[in-house]
């Protein structure tokens, strides 16, 4: 089974061993493109749809909330996971004004403490759960947090690569 019709993504496909190593790569794969042209980067094809730049802020704020919600996930029975307001942050943070080669740093030093997270979890960590509110409301186990983090960093770096041409 798809879990993702967008982008194809099976998050069976990757295992909790896997988890580390594919956060990691995230990093480099977005500085690639945050090294472009900054207008490029900054441009809207349409009013509606993000930026290259601010998709990659998205996921920089992503892996970095991820790590808080795995944090809480150990350290609570059962946590319900907040919205992490992903719209507000785009006019909030003025996404489009940051500095592209800061927001690479970013990203790549949260894929790594995320990444460093998930490596250090023991066995039964992974089946620790917290309720998350995407699509539904739904308990999910922290195996599921890092195929999910994993999904959102490849299917963003899609929709930068979209941006970009």
């Amino acid at each position: 089974m798809v879990d993702c019709v967008e982008c194809g993504l099976v998050y069976a496909s990757i295992s909790e061993a896997e988890i580390p190593g594919e956060l990691r790569k995230l990093g480099p794969l977005y500085r690639t493109r945050l090294t472009r042209d900054p207008g490029a980067l900054r441009a809207r094809r349409d009013p509606d749809v993000w930026s290259a730049l601010e998709y990659a802020c998205h996921v920089r704020d992503v892996l970095e909330v991820q790590r808080g919600r795995l944090a809480i996930a150990l350290a609570e029975d059962r946590p319900t996971f907040e919205p992490m307001g992903r719209e507000e942050r785009v006019t909030c943070d003025r996404y489009n004004d940051q500095d592209p080669a800061a927001v690479a740093d970013q990203l790549s030093a949260n894929a790594n403490e995320i990444a460093a997270a998930f490596a250090a979890l023991r066995a039964a960590d992974w089946a620790r759960t917290g309720i998350y509110n995407w699509p539904k409301q739904t308990e999910r186990s922290m195996t599921w947090l890092g195929q999910h983090t994993i999904h959102e960093g490849r299917h963003h770096l899609r929709d930068v690569d979209a941006a970009l041409t």
